[in-house]
């Protein structure tokens, strides 16, 4: 097992399951063995997945009432371990060592994937963390206003916190701008602000942001990936380049 990524970013509506689906049909394009998780309770990306809902997902997993196998569904668009129902539901995981159950649970892959990616609430509950706790780096997508500005100062306390706590080498590969328009004056402004915070935060913009683009929402409503919907499209584009950059960055070819 090479990676674990989690794309996370307590402000909602920011394009996280988008990066996440953009990504994996990236890496699998290139050949990549790549697992997706849910483990957002909203469960988009296992909707345009078209997972099957009938079987064990990642509560299951994380209640150790189902096994990897169990818990690991093929789809269209790659393997995938599903959001259960009941995800939301408070205080499901309550005895200690709970920030570890994912953890643990992956452990039992080894080598069987080259890249796991885990698409997180937006939220920075108990499933976030295991998330954090879980991957060996994250990305954070975000959008260009302030309030997307705003979450990732909010958010560098929890990595902080995460990184003293539960996963010391967890490393910030780097802030993904997403519906992005360059024609916006403030998407411009706001980039150059938050490039400036992932300075601080000792991480980088990813050079390419994802382009707003209406093939993006088709592609969903398809339940399939950008690269099937539309492979000449500025967001397949897009995305190309962010995996070649990602890969680069982490020594793969």
């Amino acid at each position: 097992m090479k990676e674990i990524i989690a794309f996370i970013n307590q402000k909602g509506g920011v394009g996280k399951t988008t990066s996440v689906a953009g990504v994996a049909a990236g890496l699998q394009r290139k050949g990549f063995k790549t697992l997706l998780i849910d483990m957002d309770p909203q469960g988009n990306l296992s909707y345009i997945s078209q997972a099957d809902s009938s079987r064990p997902g990642s509560l299951e997993l994380l209640l150790r009432k189902s096994s990897l196998g169990d818990a690991i569904r093929q789809t269209p668009q790659g393997d995938l371990i599903a959001a259960s129902q009941g995800l939301a539901a408070e205080g499901i995981l309550s005895d200690t060592g709970k920030e570890y159950r994912l953890r643990e649970a992956l452990e039992g892959l080894g080598d069987t994937y080259d890249f796991i990616l885990i698409d997180c609430p937006p939220s920075l509950g108990i499933l976030a963390i295991n998330a954090l706790t879980a991957a060996t780096g994250i990305v954070i997508p975000v959008q260009a206003d302030v309030l997307s500005l705003q979450a990732l100062g909010q958010f560098s306390r929890t990595l902080e916190a995460v990184r003293r706590y539960t996963n010391q080498g967890l490393k910030l590969y780097g802030i993904l701008l997403t519906r992005y328009s360059s024609r916006t004056v403030l998407s411009q402004e706001v980039f150059q602000m938050i490039e400036a915070t992932a300075g601080q935060l000792g991480t980088k913009v990813f050079k390419t942001p994802i382009r707003e683009a209406i093939v993006v929402k088709e592609a969903q409503a398809a339940r399939t990936d950008i690269f099937t919907h539309a492979p000449k499209s500025n967001a397949a584009q897009d995305f190309e380049s962010v995996t070649a950059e990602l890969l680069k960055d982490l020594g793969s070819k």
